[in-house]
């Protein structure tokens, strides 16, 4: 067990030999056995020049089409990624229409209700920018945002006591372009900490403290760029496969100037 741990210690102790010298050791190494087996085989019944130009346009075409799968995928697990799409905390303001984002001023008349099931959704996003990371558990370097003030999330409440929600904007237009999407959300701060009840008593069902003026969180929908990646990736491999037909085409040309040069051209019969 210990030499367990110590060879666990060992792999997860990042260092310039492990995983940057390794990692570009163990690319070429995997470069090198599968392509260049294949073209080892190609180049010697096709010879060098043609052998590779095959290898080149049938490892081109093939990642063409793996980057056809990865845009195509509904969650591509296993395909180069962007950002997620995610809900950004912008402003917290004691009421919407003081929000410097004017899109929202008149959320509450204009705004459709938050269902409850996409308010849980919402609710971890708004508790990553309400609540102070935990240095004992947050990972390092993890720092509270501008509007980190609570030691935790049971000090204020969400989605119940009829606190409101609502969101407005979504949808699409031409096609290929996003209206944004902004959600306001109340909040307000419980009555009683459950930090401040006793030792095995039972907390009591949480409430909004009347003496606090509750406030509004103002969110934008964040649609990210998850398969702005692989879109780059079909471009690029588009490029290297169309350079490879191109390669093989001027080879074909120049096999047949040569054979035509070689020829003996025949006198016309009189």
């Amino acid at each position: 067990m210990a030499k367990a741990a110590l060879l666990g210690a060992e792999l997860t102790h990042k260092t310039l030999w492990n995983p940057t010298i390794l990692g570009v050791l163990v690319f070429i190494s995997a470069v090198m056995l599968f392509c260049g087996s294949v073209y080892l085989l190609l180049g010697t019944n096709l010879g060098a020049r043609l052998g590779f130009l095959v290898a080149a346009a049938a490892l081109t075409g093939f990642l063409v089409l793996l980057s056809v799968v990865w845009m195509t995928t509904a969650t591509p697990l296993n395909s180069p990624k962007g950002r997620e799409s995610k809900w950004s905390v912008r402003e917290v303001v004691s009421d919407p229409s003081d929000a410097k984002l004017k899109k929202v001023d008149n959320i509450q008349q204009n705004g459709e209700n938050i269902a409850t099931e996409d308010l849980a959704n919402i609710r971890p996003f708004i508790d990553a920018a309400l609540v102070v990371p935990n240095p004992a558990t947050s990972p390092e370097g993890t720092v509270a945002g501008p509007f980190a003030k609570y030691e935790n999330s049971s000090l204020y409440i969400v989605g119940e006591q009829n606190l409101r929600a609502y969101n407005l904007g979504g949808g699409t237009h031409n096609l290929f372009f996003h209206n944004p999407r902004y959600a306001a959300i109340e909040i307000c701060d419980v009555k009683v900490n459950p930090a401040d009840v006793p030792f095995g008593e039972k907390p009591p069902t949480p409430t909004c403290d009347p003496l606090l003026p509750h406030q509004w969180v103002i969110l934008e929908r964040d649609l990210g760029s998850i398969r702005q990646p692989p879109i780059f990736f079909f471009f690029a491999f588009v490029a290297f496969f169309g350079l490879s037909l191109l390669g093989l085409h001027w080879y074909e040309k120049d096999a047949r100037a040569r054979k035509a040069s070689s020829l003996t051209p025949v006198p016309a019969g009189s």
